[in-house]
């Protein structure tokens, strides 16, 4: 346990860094599979409004340094060709 008056002022920070981080992370992974169902139901449409909120949440995590920038734009980049393709395998 901390002595310090700041230390314990850090794990109090600690904590509640960790706890909104944890949500914006179940956030952006609630919009993935959400996302990746539209796409398996062949929805364009509905994919392409999730797909909006997923990029959106992985650009705001990539600006506070949640995730690293790379990271979302490799996962915006997927997901975006999932999308190009729904039409494609049908045909």
């Amino acid at each position: 346990m901390a002595n310090l008056k700041s230390s314990k002022k850090d794990i109090r920070r600690t904590e509640r860094r960790k706890e909104r981080n944890a949500q914006d992370k179940t956030e952006i992974r609630t919009y993935a599979r959400n996302l990746l169902k539209a796409i398996k139901s062949g929805n364009k449409e509905e994919a392409l409004g999730f797909f909006g909120k997923l990029s959106s949440r992985l650009d705001k995590a990539a600006k506070s340094k949640l995730i690293h920038k790379k990271n979302a734009d490799r996962k915006k980049a997927r997901m975006a060709a999932r999308i190009n393709n729904i039409g494609k395998a049908a045909a």
